[in-house]
């Protein structure tokens, strides 16, 4: 089975982490938390979006790929997560807690435009 496309995932919290590699390994996808090859995407924990122009920046000038973000942070809601991901300038947002399904439908979202 040919895998998906490469994965790069900056989570602190080793249990969400693990899960992150679980499901989007099962999923078809290369993960790793360094990239030694090119991502398809970067996913980054975001502990408070107030915050979070550094860590992105910082992610922009080393990874050319889209970045997912997660924050227990964010409002939930279609609305509310769009408007965080353009103030952020990411792909998208997504909310914690969510489901593997939710991940899944992220991650899609986040490189339809990259294929």
């Amino acid at each position: 089975m040919k895998g998906k496309g490469f994965i790069v995932i900056r989570e602190e919290d080793d249990l969400i982490r693990e899960l992150l590699e679980r499901w989007l390994g099962e999923a078809g996808y290369s993960v790793c938390g360094e990239a030694h090859e090119t991502p398809r995407l970067v996913i980054a924990n975001v502990p408070s979006p107030r915050g979070a122009q550094a860590l992105i920046q910082s992610l922009q000038a080393v990874y050319a790929a889209p970045i997912l973000v997660l924050s227990g942070r964010f409002r939930r809601g279609l609305a509310g997560s769009a408007e965080a991901a353009r103030r952020l300038d990411v792909k998208k947002v997504l909310p914690k807690p969510f489901t593997r399904k939710e991940l899944l439908s992220a991650v899609a979202a986040s490189l339809e435009d990259e294929e």
